[in-house]
């Protein structure tokens, strides 16, 4: 094991550019922890508010990333065997202690779920984060059932187009918006049925396909789309916020009766690694594997390129996960 390790460090809030690549030492892990070495990290947007000074609880300097994926270095607890290979998520990863931005990483043994693939490590990187919130927003935060419709507001994004392949895999008939014309072919190539362009009103484009609306709505974008996804919905179906892509979050003079429609359900979804039950991570890994379903993957970076990630990131230009390599 190598004394040190390189990672990337933040040491306050500000732009791409306070990023930057550091020789640290490799972490101890002690009881209850875990120490894996990275084999690749997706990108999240809770990341980008860390780093622009939106997040709360935060302390610096901090390596980023709330996952990680690879195999195990080192476990003093025995909780899993050297070698394994593992994803970790949440749990205060990369906000009050570093997280994935590293070529190691020492995490709770909580945070950690086994699996076994041989699929390439750029696309197993992809997934951690991106499936424990889109099967925690279809399963806790809709209540999702097959056959039922379903309305994903932030469509391109990573959790966006996840949640098209699991409702899809559930049966589920799925409503999906983009802002931009030209990412159309990419949600059709996932199996939804009906691609919508994000004009500001949805619920009217909804609504003249299913005039009822639509069972269940997936809020990804925040509060600005909000009350549209709302209006898109039937009396007794769910919206679930699980998202923040405008970077706004707050309803103000919340009124719920001025603000939701009659007899439409609003909830919330921010998960945590036991959301993900490890039988639904390997049945997912083994699906891809089969040529069931895909990794909506938009990029894969090199380590040393993470600046140029975050800028893609931050551009809103993308469309599904951002992956980087160690």
């Amino acid at each position: 094991m190598p004394e040190t390790m390189r990672a990337v460090v933040l040491d306050a809030p500000g732009p791409v550019e306070s990023l930057t690549i550091r020789e640290l030492p490799v972490p101890v892990p002690r009881p209850g922890w875990v120490l894996i070495r990275v084999k690749a990290f997706g990108l999240n947007r809770s990341e980008l508010h860390t780093r622009i000074g939106l997040a709360e609880g935060v302390t610096f300097p901090r390596v980023l990333g709330i996952e990680a994926t690879g195999v195990v270095a080192a476990c003093p607890g025995g909780e899993f065997a050297e070698g394994t290979k593992v994803v970790a998520m949440m749990g205060g990863m990369g906000r009050t202690f570093d997280g994935g931005y590293a070529e190691y990483t020492c995490v709770p043994a909580t945070q950690v779920i086994a699996f076994t693939s041989d699929l390439d490590w750029s696309v197993l990187g992809a997934v951690p984060e991106m499936l424990q919130t889109a099967n925690g927003a279809l399963t806790i935060g809709l209540d999702a059932r097959p056959g039922q419709s379903i309305l994903v507001r932030g469509g391109t994004s990573s959790v966006g187009m996840a949640v098209a392949v699991l409702a899809k895999q559930r049966g589920m008939t799925v409503f999906s918006t983009t802002r931009t014309e030209g990412k159309t072919a990419a949600l059709k190539d996932l199996g939804v049925d009906h691609v919508l362009v994000d004009d500001g009103a949805v619920a009217a484009q909804v609504r003249a396909i299913l005039p009822e609306g639509v069972h269940t709505a997936l809020e990804l974008v925040g509060t600005p789309t909000l009350p549209d996804t709302l209006a898109a919905t039937r009396v007794h179906g769910v919206v679930c916020m699980a998202g923040m892509l405008s970077n706004e979050w707050i309803v103000k003079d919340f009124y719920p009766i001025g603000y939701l429609p009659r007899g439409v359900r609003l909830s919330g979804y921010g998960g945590d690694a036991a959301d993900l039950p490890p039988e639904v991570l390997q049945g997912f890994l083994d699906s891809v594997a089969a040529g069931e379903v895909v990794v909506p993957i938009d990029r894969v970076y090199r380590f040393d390129e993470i600046v140029r990630a975050h800028t893609d990131m931050e551009s809103g230009h993308t469309k599904g996960k951002l992956v980087v390599t160690t």
